[in-house]
């Protein structure tokens, strides 16, 4: 962990993240769709392997692409604030705090009106607590 944040700078990060995260799980849901079409258009009964088929199968791969291509560029920016992304279908995040001294994660999902938990850096959201508990 590089940078530390507070839990106001915490709370204001999440003005630019919360966006991301919210584009991330609309593109990670997308992404599972166009892989289900381009499954169907090679299956058997999908059809065969006529022109409009091949040139549909290029398209939804081309678009596949740029949507990957966003997503990187979503988890990249996350990844240059310094905060690690746990979980894309949730909008699942850790930021990095200090505590006292004491190196700690604060915890943040889709949804959340403010960062409102914390966890020790070797747990998960399974041990997750609330702000006004941090001692």
């Amino acid at each position: 962990m590089a940078r530390f944040y507070d839990i106001d700078e915490a709370n204001a990060v999440l003005v630019e993240i919360g966006p991301l995260l919210a584009n991330l799980a609309d593109q990670r849901a997308e992404l599972i769709r166009l892989r289900d079409a381009s499954l169907a258009a090679h299956s058997p009964s999908g059809g065969g392997s006529s022109e409009l088929d091949e040139q549909e199968d290029r398209r939804i791969r081309l678009r596949m692409k740029g949507v990957v291509d966003q997503m990187a560029a979503a988890v990249s920016r996350i990844d240059a604030l310094g905060i690690s992304l746990r979980d894309i279908e949730r909008g699942l995040i850790d930021i990095p705090a200090l505590v006292a001294g004491r190196q700690i994660w604060l915890c943040w999902q889709l949804g959340e009106p403010a960062v409102a938990h914390w966890h020790e850096l070797e747990t998960g959201f399974g041990g997750r607590r609330r702000l006004i508990d941090l001692v």
